[in-house]
């Protein structure tokens, strides 16, 4: 190396201590025009458009898709494609919030005219109170960046931890006056593990028609093992005459009853299985019915309708392999 350890670790622990500085300076950022910012991202009846060039640009998309996976629907723009044809994704019904630390990014300029001529309304985030771009926002977020955690003061790095910094607060604080929760963060990450866990349902992976073994209580053993064994579960569940459930019988039950001396293959099937079983129903979640099987320690439930016929039956398997742990 050319520079002896010392001295590297000397350098990155610079550049955390600026990026700490500016991420600290932007709590004198919350003012009466943050919440100026809030309200009028509140009360947009479009999307909240962000736009940057550069890195400021990769801040804006950032920013753009915390906004929108938390309740504020919201795209980025480039503003070099927007001058020429972009523009048109925004209409007077939006917002535009515009980062560039020193406030004079020619492309983002470029952007304003069409903004006032729709009367879109502009947020800018800068670092600059006099630039063209703070005095043209209706709202400016003034950051107060002293120094780039580049030692010649260039590459944008302090000033872009401070936009990500404000931009995250922004969006947190959205996401509490919304009321936003967990099943609203879920329904935009369904391929997540707490979006499985928040909106799979016991009816949506139940096995079910003839893969759903159900009996008469009147039933001999013999028939009770053949349906099982169809079916590949491991339980069946027992119903009266009318056709609502009143028992379940597993593999479990039926090795005890191995064990327990003379078989009778003939014997009702009534005789030998748990009466008024757990169950769920297809509404039920499924990490809900997890529980249910954790708890008493079995394997599988029988799901049943509204008038207690059993329509399905859920294995743990099925809800392990569907993610829900």
């Amino acid at each position: 190396m050319s520079k002896d350890a010392d001295a590297l670790i000397s350098c990155a622990r610079r550049v955390l201590a600026l990026e700490a500085e500016a991420v600290a300076g932007v709590a004198n950022v919350l003012d009466d025009r943050f919440l100026q910012t809030i309200e009028l991202l509140l009360n947009c009846r479009g999307r909240v458009i962000t736009s940057g060039m550069g890195k400021a640009g990769l801040i804006a998309r950032k920013i753009a898709a915390t906004l929108a996976s938390t309740g504020t629907p919201s795209f980025f723009m480039h503003p070099g494609e927007g001058v020429h044809g972009d523009l048109g994704m925004i209409t007077g019904d939006d917002v535009v919030v515009a980062l560039s630390h020193r406030g004079q990014t020619e492309e983002v300029l470029r952007i304003i005219p069409y903004l006032k001529h729709f009367q879109t309304s502009l947020v800018a985030i800068t670092s600059n109170p006099d630039s063209e771009l703070a005095k043209s926002a209706d709202v400016a977020l003034l950051l107060d960046v002293k120094e780039e955690a580049c030692p010649m003061n260039l590459a944008p790095t302090s000033s872009t931890t401070a936009m990500l910094a404000l931009g995250d607060a922004i969006a947190i604080t959205l996401l509490e006056a919304r009321g936003f929760g967990p099943e609203d963060y879920a329904l935009r990450h369904p391929g997540g593990s707490l979006g499985r866990r928040l909106l799979t349902k016991v009816g949506d992976i139940m096995h079910t028609g003839d893969d759903n073994p159900v009996v008469r209580e009147d039933a001999a053993l013999r028939e009770a093992i053949l349906v099982m064994t169809r079916s590949k579960l491991a339980a069946t569940s027992v119903v009266d005459s009318e056709g609502n459930l009143v028992g379940f019988f597993t593999d479990g039950d039926l090795r005890r009853y191995l064990m327990g001396g003379e078989v009778n293959l003939d014997v009702p099937i009534a005789l030998l299985m748990t009466q008024n079983p757990k169950h769920a129903w297809p509404d039920m979640m499924a990490a809900k019915a997890l529980e249910i099987l954790r708890q008493y320690k079995i394997i599988e439930l029988p799901v049943c309708d509204e008038r207690h016929r059993p329509v399905g039956m859920i294995h743990l398997h099925d809800i392990t392999r569907a993610g829900i742990t």
